[in-house]
């Protein structure tokens, strides 16, 4: 009796064994189907900026048969320039000018190509203007045109509108993005009467800075600088585990 009694004992052992293995088999299945299952949202958020820094650009250009009298002109032309400046609202002294340069024009031949003979001499110098005012920036750069009256000959380039707390801002609107993506993420699981759990990844878009109202979009991303106000917008793809 005694060994049927102990063939009984271990086959009831290798049973309850079995028994637990199936179990633990069958609770790690089903954990590893659970934390497999993501849900995939994009998540978006858009901020209005005004503009704080701007800079109007420009070249005042001479051009004469010699090169001393290329260079008298220029000379000529800059007091007139900067105290026009000056009447807008600007001081003379903080207005940046760059080295001059010059170049030769020379003649071309009846076939197009370039002889030695030399027609004239262009003497050019570059300007910069820097204000926090940049309503007056603005004003300057559609009235400086004007200074051609006067004998200027000054090109303006398209003035540069700037936000001065653009850094902070980026790490701002990227956080309220990835705060959208989770909203959208927890609503579509409490649709399906599901939880949210923790994020498994997430990667940031490229950042949008467009003119106010527009709908510009780029992969390279958009740094927008002729606008004064502004609109950034930050993209964010997340992946959440449901529960």
């Amino acid at each position: 009796m005694s060994e049927k009694h102990n063939l009984a004992l271990a086959a009831a052992i290798i049973t309850i064994g079995l028994l637990l293995s199936v179990l633990m088999l069958n609770s790690t299945w089903r954990s590893q189907i659970s934390t497999s299952q993501t849900i995939n949202v994009t998540g978006s958020a858009k901020k209005e900026i005004v503009s704080d820094f701007g800079i109007l650009k420009g070249t005042l250009s001479a051009q004469a048969f010699t090169s001393a009298e290329a260079y008298r002109s220029l000379q000529r032309q800059k007091p007139i320039l900067l105290a026009f400046i000056k009447k807008e609202g600007f001081d003379p002294d903080k207005v940046k000018l760059s080295t001059i340069s010059q170049y030769p024009i020379y003649e071309y031949n009846s076939s197009g190509m370039q002889t030695n003979n030399v027609l004239s001499y262009v003497y050019n110098q570059r300007i910069e203007i820097e204000s926090q005012d940049v309503k007056k920036i603005e004003k300057l750069s559609l009235d400086i045109s004007s200074i051609i009256e006067q004998g200027v000959n000054f090109a303006v380039d398209m003035p540069e509108y700037h936000y001065s707390k653009m850094a902070q801002l980026k790490i701002e609107i990227q956080a309220e993005a990835a705060k959208d993506a989770l909203i959208r993420a927890q609503k579509i699981a409490e649709a399906t009467d599901g939880n949210i759990g923790s994020m498994r990844s997430a990667r940031m878009g490229i950042l949008q800075i467009t003119p106010k109202h527009s709908n510009m979009v780029s992969d390279y991303g958009i740094n927008d600088l002729s606008s004064i106000e502004k609109e950034i917008t930050a993209v964010v793809n997340a992946s959440f585990e449901i529960k």
